[in-house]
């Protein structure tokens, strides 16, 4: 179906075509028409899948339709700052030669940043897009016009639960009026999306555009490994192969300061994202990430939500994701828009349960790649085993010392002695 089909003003048409969008994806086919019929929707589908023009498209045109007021008509609320850039971003687009006003609404800026958000939150900018926490701080002043809202979205609602937002999220709804139009956005659909779903939501249509596999131009490979054995494993593939962007995903912070700092002391084109960064400094990496200034971002899982760019060679699952969803979620990052894309999954000796059953859901094993020998012996991969067998794991370790054959790259503080050292 072409975005010309849709019913659109020829001003939001104008900034379609400006940014080369024609024919819309399956997940707009289905939630465009209904936002522009008024209903509410839960919408479960992947990054990807355009999911963000889905909304922000038909909310423009309706308030396009609509009178002209000094109130603000329409609340996206997100997990994270990036991704509120990253929407704030898109929408301008969208709306460039429209006459709707719209901000990103979100914390660690400076009180000019502030000053800005009070003064369109205060005249009433028409679409905000917000992380809770800042919104509910301008909510609390008094001087936000919200009273007269019409739309509602909660975008990536499930990363919102993960990280804790339930409270504040209802706490925003507090202030807002009871008519309104909702819309709910979800990579997943676990029991307590649907709780919130029925809170907030009134007789909403459910569409879901699950992909429960990879998209099969995605090359997949496993690797068994021993935790300490990672770093190095990443070192090795990034020589073995020249890629041009490559985004890695850790669970932890702490490992992705580690991985990071371990990369940049071998000579990579590395930088890390996470919670503990100031705001500037990770929109200035991502900036170089985006424009190919930087070839390697290390990210979490959480923060690594408001990354939406094509064109990603590589990526790596360096600690083994939650679940099959949140598996299908990373690896999807490459392979956008029509490209091939390559996904490397790294299985610690303590991670084996957890992949196995994402192995389980995906409903076929992933193909295994092969630990270079000079990286040292490597565990069995027995994913019913490996919750009982750590201990007996351990005591193997010790007797392989004991013979001199301990996994090299084994040091937690630095990457393995044949590795380049800065």
């Amino acid at each position: 179906m072409k975005f010309t089909e849709f019913g659109f003003s020829d001003q939001l048409l104008e900034g379609i075509e400006a940014i080369n969008y024609e024919t819309a994806t399956p997940v707009q086919e289905q939630v465009i028409p209904r936002i522009i019929n008024g209903k509410d929707l839960i919408v479960s589908a992947q990054t990807g899948t355009g999911k963000t023009a889905s909304y922000l498209l038909p909310i423009l045109q309706r308030i396009l339709t609509e009178e002209p007021s000094d109130h603000v008509k329409a609340l996206v609320i997100v997990p994270t700052r990036e991704l509120a850039i990253q929407i704030s971003q898109n929408l301008e687009g969208f709306s460039y030669f429209t006459s709707v006003s719209s901000i990103a609404v979100y914390g660690g800026g400076d009180g000019n940043t502030y000053a800005n958000e009070r003064q369109a939150l205060s005249h009433g900018a028409d679409i905000v897009i917000c992380t809770p926490g800042r919104m509910i701080s301008h909510l609390n002043m008094g001087y936000a016009k919200i009273k007269h809202l019409k739309y509602l979205v909660l975008d990536e609602a499930d990363r919102m639960l993960d990280m804790g937002f339930h409270e504040d999220i209802m706490k925003i709804i507090s202030f807002l009026p009871k008519q309104r139009q909702n819309l709910l956005l979800s990579a997943t659909m676990p029991p307590k999306i649907r709780e919130l779903a029925k809170k907030i939501l009134y007789e909403p249509d459910e569409i879901f555009i699950s992909i429960s596999k990879p998209p099969a131009r995605i090359v997949q490979q496993v690797f068994v490994v021993y935790q300490t054995q990672k770093i190095a494993l990443v070192q090795h593939l990034l020589k073995m192969h020249n890629f041009p962007s490559v985004l890695i995903f850790c669970s932890r912070k702490e490992n992705v300061k580690q991985l990071a700092r371990e990369l940049k002391r071998a000579k990579f084109s590395a930088e890390e994202i996470h919670s503990d960064l100031e705001q500037n400094d990770r929109e200035q990496v991502l900036s170089r990430f985006r424009s190919r200034q930087l070839s390697i971002l290390v990210a979490t899982d959480i923060l690594a939500r408001g990354i939406d760019i094509d064109n990603i060679s590589l990526v790596i699952n360096y600690d083994v994701p939650h679940d099959g969803e949140d598996y299908v979620h990373r690896v999807g990052r490459t392979a956008r828009a029509e490209t091939d894309g390559i996904a490397y999954t790294f299985v610690g000796e303590t991670e084996q349960r957890k992949f196995g059953a994402i192995e389980r859901l995906l409903g076929e094993p992933v193909p295994r790649g092969i630990v270079p020998e000079e990286l040292g012996a490597t565990p069995t991969f027995n994913p019913g085993a490996a919750k009982r067998s750590v201990g007996r794991k351990n005591n193997s370790d010790k007797k392989r010392r004991s013979k001199g054959r301990k996994p090299k790259g084994s040091s937690t503080n630095s990457a393995p002695s044949k590795q380049p050292q800065e």
